[in-house]
């Protein structure tokens, strides 16, 4: 429960990645830039122009590091990995809770309840550090109470994402009084995902893939398939398990971090370009200070609610997976999901 895995983030265009012994190089027009011994890695995600050597590929899939590739704005594109461990138990008991409505349910409703405390959260927290509009704020936080109270009683499916969906609404209408700043380009007007339309979006959608990389990661780890969800129902393609994982961690690791890099101005508009799709995508730098300050975050400790002990948020998602597995062999009554304090 102590080990944090660490992930390589590699954006220089053109780098080539090698193995030596069991070492990784990172090289650039032929030159060994940064090597890495194999077994203090735990992933290594690759954006746009990086390339593997063939033997490079097979040390990481002897050593369980997976390796994903994404476009140089952050679009995922494909992982590679070893083979598949875990107990079959455990995968079992997982399809079978899957299947059933009413387990699914059980799940789907502690996920939400999470998710709509968290983002109330960060509403609070955004009102005590001086955001705009207060009094909108505070109605808001109001509604996603009203919103938990009714999902304690909820055990129907659809009515629990009718009612985050509903929290959703409630949350992101007034998400742009939590940006203090003045600048008109660093505003807040919607969610939008693909495209993202403006900077605040795309960084919104960049972390979240960063994020998505780390949940599918801990699934994998524990012995759970990413692919077989409870809130999101199964669709080919599509990751349901790590989605659902996400949404109680989403407000704590990607909108938090988000705010705190535009209020405290370590992003600014020249970072980013309008596409002519009419999208918004990051310039190479800013790119760079969201992986350098998502690192940061998940370095930060905390204490974690249900387990009691202290971690870094970079643990975190591995625990919430244990938990989750824990609770599908039986060994807890229900899923124990992430209440941010």
């Amino acid at each position: 429960m102590k080990r944090r895995d660490n992930t390589l983030y590699v954006t220089t265009q053109g780098s080539y990645l090698a193995r030596q012994r069991e070492t990784l190089l990172v090289r650039v027009d032929k030159e060994t830039r940064r090597q890495f011994p194999i077994h203090t890695l735990g992933a290594v995600v690759c954006f746009g122009n990086v390339s593997f050597s063939p033997f490079a590929l097979g040390l990481c899939s002897q050593n369980g590091v997976a390796v994903s590739f994404l476009s140089e704005q952050g679009r995922f594109l494909g992982r590679l990995e070893g083979p598949v461990g875990g107990n079959v138990l455990l995968r079992k008991a997982q399809y079978w809770s899957s299947e059933s409505l009413e387990a699914s349910a059980l799940i789907a409703r502690a996920i939400v309840l999470a998710k709509v405390a968290n983002a109330r959260t960060v509403l609070l927290r955004a009102v005590r550090d001086g955001a705009h509009n207060e009094e909108a704020i505070n109605r808001a936080t109001g509604r996603l109470a009203e919103t938990l109270h009714g999902l304690q009683s909820q055990f129907d499916l659809d009515a629990i994402r009718g009612a985050e969906g509903e929290a959703a609404k409630d949350y992101f209408a007034v998400f742009n009084d939590l940006i203090v700043t003045s600048d008109p380009q660093m505003q807040f007007k919607g969610r939008s995902r693909r495209p993202p339309m403006d900077p605040v979006n795309a960084m919104m959608s960049f972390l979240s893939v960063l994020l998505a990389h780390d949940v599918r990661s801990a699934c994998e780890t524990v012995g759970l398939d990413p692919q077989m969800g409870f809130l999101h129902r199964d669709r080919p393609g599509r990751a349901s398990l790590a989605l659902d994982l996400m949404e109680e961690l989403r407000p704590v690791l990607v909108d938090r971090l988000v705010l705190s890099l535009i209020n405290r101005r370590q992003v600014a508009p020249t970072g980013f370009r309008v596409t002519e799709s009419g999208g918004v995508e990051m310039d190479e730098k800013t790119r760079k200070a969201l992986l350098q300050a998502w690192q940061k975050r998940k370095a930060d400790e905390l204490t974690h609610p249900f387990v009691g002990e202290k971690m870094t948020f970079g643990l975190l998602v591995h625990v919430q997976a244990r938990l989750l597995a824990r609770h599908l062999r039986g060994d807890l009554d229900a899923y124990p999901a992430f209440f941010w304090r």
